[in-house]
């Protein structure tokens, strides 16, 4: 497969979402429309080394098909990395920013006739956010559709309002936020003991999993143990 053209976006908006993380909607002047597929991500060359391979930086897209030439990444800062402080610190309204994609096969496949688990820690909600706009929006025919989101405290948390509103609005979509280090009205815990919970009867059913490899390196363990098949696991790995 030949490898998609570096393209120039401009950064159109800017928003924190959290106190170390961060909303980038960026524009594609010279497209009309920037196509691509829920679950995929772009690449961006970051002015950061001399050395292609350790400028670029991968990002799962946020938002969804809508038509526009218009995509949001949502991207948390780590002190240490050269790449996001580059992001937070010289990334304005108005900047230019090179980037290839949208790529990659971390996508949901129709017809989807089993349940879906989605399990995500952090920014790994971003594919998830866009795969369920996605299913509303074009009206998806689906199962029940889960939506676990593990984070440390309610402070962190990714698309709260947003995602509790979609869970009021579109049939058969649960989602279950869950705090490791605070308790509160919500789930606690980690989000292993919640689909474990949840698929007792063993029913037919997908696992995307997105996020630290710890986490999902524990699930692919459980998830089997289960008596799943690692072919209802699907993985989209970061950091």
């Amino acid at each position: 497969m030949a490898l998609l053209p570096w393209r120039t976006g401009k950064v159109i908006r800017i928003e924190d979402e959290t106190k170390t993380t961060r909303r980038f909607w960026i524009e594609v002047p010279e497209l009309t429309s920037f196509d691509f597929i829920p679950g995929q991500f772009v690449t961006l060359d970051l002015p950061i080394h001399e050395k292609a391979n350790k400028r670029w930086r991968s990002y799962s897209i946020a938002s969804w098909p809508d038509g526009t030439n218009v995509f949001e990444l949502i991207i948390v800062l780590d002190k240490k990395g050269a790449g996001t402080n580059y992001i937070f610190h010289e990334l304005k309204v108005g900047s230019a920013i090179t980037f290839r994609g949208a790529q990659g096969v971390f996508i949901l496949k129709e017809p989807l006739d089993k349940e879906l688990f989605l399990i995500c820690t952090g920014t790994g909600i971003a594919p998830f956010r866009s795969m369920v706009h996605h299913i509303k929006d074009k009206n998806i025919p689906h199962k029940n559709i889960t939506l676990i989101f593990g984070c440390r405290t309610k402070d962190t948390i990714l698309y709260y309002e947003e995602m509790k509103k979609l869970d009021e609005t579109l049939m058969g979509f649960t989602y279950i936020p869950t705090l490791s280090r605070e308790t509160w009205e919500g789930a606690s815990g980690y989000v292993h003991d919640i689909y474990e919970d949840l698929c007792r009867e063993r029913q037919p059913a997908e696992f995307l999993l997105c996020g630290w490899r710890g986490m999902i390196d524990d699930a692919k363990e459980r998830i089997l143990d289960m008596g799943y098949d690692k072919k209802d696991i699907h993985i989209e790995i970061y950091g």
